[in-house]
């Protein structure tokens, strides 16, 4: 019983802050991601401007859980005409599948001093176990009276996974859009009353 104790009380501790609680993410305050190669040659950025969640942070960090939604029509990748191009069924067939949703299944410990999360992301009527590499940035009260945890997460998924086929060659070999993408989440969470 000692042995299973300590490890949970030192996590804790490490967490200075730290709250069991209920958490709603401050969508004005976070930021969902990603990074995928261009040409072969560089990468493209882009993010989403809309996006719900909450956080429930157990006693301890491994007893907690999340859940997401991702408004796919508000992607923001700096070119409407590329912004329109994703939405449309070559991409995300966002008249069909407006939302991305991600489900976490548990969380563990990765031995450095961070977490991962199990989770299932849905994106095009496809759900597909997705990890997530956790770095908790800490907890404490703002300026309101309120109290706040901040959470950034990165994970890499491949977007034919979820049926995002389109690409065009380019003459010289390769493809104009690379497979592999990389999410990016930096969120702040606001602790419900």
């Amino acid at each position: 019983m000692t042995q299973s104790t300590q490890p949970v009380q030192s996590a804790v501790a490490t967490i200075p802050g730290y709250k069991a609680g209920t958490w709603t993410i401050d969508q004005v305050h976070s930021e969902v991601g990603f990074t995928v190669r261009h040409m072969m040659v560089s990468k493209v950025r882009g993010r989403f401007g809309a996006f719900s969640g909450q956080i429930v942070t157990g006693e301890t960090p491994v007893q907690s859980s999340v859940t997401a939604e991702i408004d796919l029509t508000s992607i923001d990748t700096n070119n409407d005409q590329r912004d329109d191009h994703i939405r449309s069924a070559d991409f995300f067939e966002v008249e069909t599948y407006p939302t991305m949703t991600y489900r976490s299944t548990g969380i563990r410990e990765d031995g450095d001093g961070g977490y991962l999360v199990d989770g299932e992301l849905t994106l095009k009527g496809v759900t597909k176990p997705v990890e997530l590499q956790l770095e908790i940035g800490g907890f404490g009260p703002d300026a309101f009276g309120g109290y706040r945890a901040g959470f950034s997460a990165q994970a890499t998924i491949n977007r034919r996974d979820f049926g995002v086929n389109f690409n065009a060659a380019l003459e010289t070999g390769g493809a104009v859009v690379g497979d592999k993408v990389t999410i990016s989440l930096d969120i702040e969470g606001v602790l419900n009353a």
